[in-house]
């Protein structure tokens, strides 16, 4: 095993942890923002509707576009 091969064994390593990490962070972001309803103004809670409509228009949208 030549240097190279060990540097990039040890590089993959460390950029597994840390996308893992991320992901892992990101996805407790994402389970925790639920939780809290009635921190958000009303002002937020509207622009959280409009972006879910928004969601759903766009997700319509590319399950029609797919069937043609």
């Amino acid at each position: 095993m030549n240097l190279n091969q060990i540097i990039n064994m040890i590089i993959r390593i460390f950029l597994r942890r840390g996308i893992n990490w991320g992901i892992n962070k990101g996805m407790s972001m994402v389970s925790n923002r639920n939780k809290q309803p009635k921190s958000m103004t009303p002002q937020e809670r509207a622009q959280s509707q409009q972006m879910r409509d928004a969601t759903k228009r766009a997700r319509k949208a590319a399950r029609i576009t797919r069937r043609f």
